[in-house]
């Protein structure tokens, strides 16, 4: 389904989890049945928060006559991942985005359990399918420029800003403080969970009078010939100068150059604003997921 459906390879994020397991530091449940896995969920611990890490149980796993469903098994294991990090001491918050499973798909266990739900849209963008547009003229006040790693401070600065108030901080409260979007900025940039950091596609944009960095976007290579766009904000003050739409012109313009073929990216269904820029542009919705947040 990722490389099907979403375009993305998942090997990478595959070896990642299975460093983790061979150190046996990561927590999560199996189901198996005669001695065979077929279907595991994990999870991990980030301080006092929790996060579901994701949910995979194999189709036709036995004959249906025999024994339970795959949708069984999937709320089985999420009922026991929820309540496991419900009770582990020092938890007062668990985070969940399922991706591969559509909106509404497993939402059960976690509403039973108290859980906020968002659905989220994954989006596609086909470069060939699009002739370059004329980019729209950045206003003369701003300057766009390559990503660098010495406006490490001022793009978490910029994303703690950016979402205060904002439906996403709710989903992933690391937006809500300078210390966790500077956790979030190393978690794109460093690691290799959402892909691997790809900084000629990842833009900042400034204010020439006052060297204010108001906006920024970051990309990630999921598949060598696929880009996904895990950040574009910008500052409130400066949302209507179209800097959202230049710095994804910005990217887009790099990926086409080195002969990629699709962008992708994910935005809370209620932002409305963000959603219709995106359609605007061309991007194509390919699935809804959900997102899960509770609050002890």
């Amino acid at each position: 389904m990722w490389g099907r459906v979403l375009s993305w390879d998942y090997a990478t994020s595959a070896e990642m989890i299975l460093r983790y397991m061979d150190a046996k530091i990561l927590p999560g449940y199996a189901a198996i049945e005669r001695g065979s896995i077929f279907g595991y969920s994990f999870f991990v611990y980030e301080q006092s928060k929790g996060v579901i890490g994701d949910l995979f149980v194999r189709d036709n796993v036995r004959d249906v006559a025999r024994g339970p469903e795959r949708h069984e098994v999937e709320e089985r294991l999420l009922t026991h991942v929820i309540e496991t990090l419900q009770q582990s001491p020092g938890i007062h918050r668990v985070e969940a985005q399922l991706l591969a499973h559509h909106t509404g798909e497993v939402a059960r266990p976690f509403l039973q359990q108290g859980f906020s739900r968002h659905p989220r849209v994954f989006m596609n963008f086909e470069i060939g399918k699009h002739t370059p547009a004329m980019q729209r003229l950045l206003p003369a006040e701003f300057e766009i420029r390559p990503w660098s790693e010495q406006e490490y401070h001022s793009a978490a600065a910029l994303i703690t800003a950016a979402y205060r108030g904002h439906v996403d901080s709710e989903i992933n409260d690391q937006y809500r403080t300078l210390t966790g979007s500077l956790r979030f900025l190393n978690n794109i940039v460093r690691f290799p969970g959402c892909g691997t950091f790809d900084a000629p596609s990842s833009f900042v944009v400034f204010q020439r009078r006052t060297h204010v960095l108001a906006g920024l976007i970051l990309c990630s290579l999921v598949r060598p010939d696929v880009g996904h766009i895990t950040q574009v904000c910008v500052l409130p003050e400066f949302r209507s100068a179209g800097l959202g739409e230049a710095l994804l012109a910005a990217s887009t313009r790099n990926l086409r150059g080195r002969g990629f073929r699709f962008i992708s990216l994910t935005v809370t269904e209620a932002n409305d604003r963000a959603i219709a820029l995106y359609k605007r542009i061309g991007f194509e919705t390919a699935r809804v997921f959900d997102a899960f947040v509770w609050e002890g």
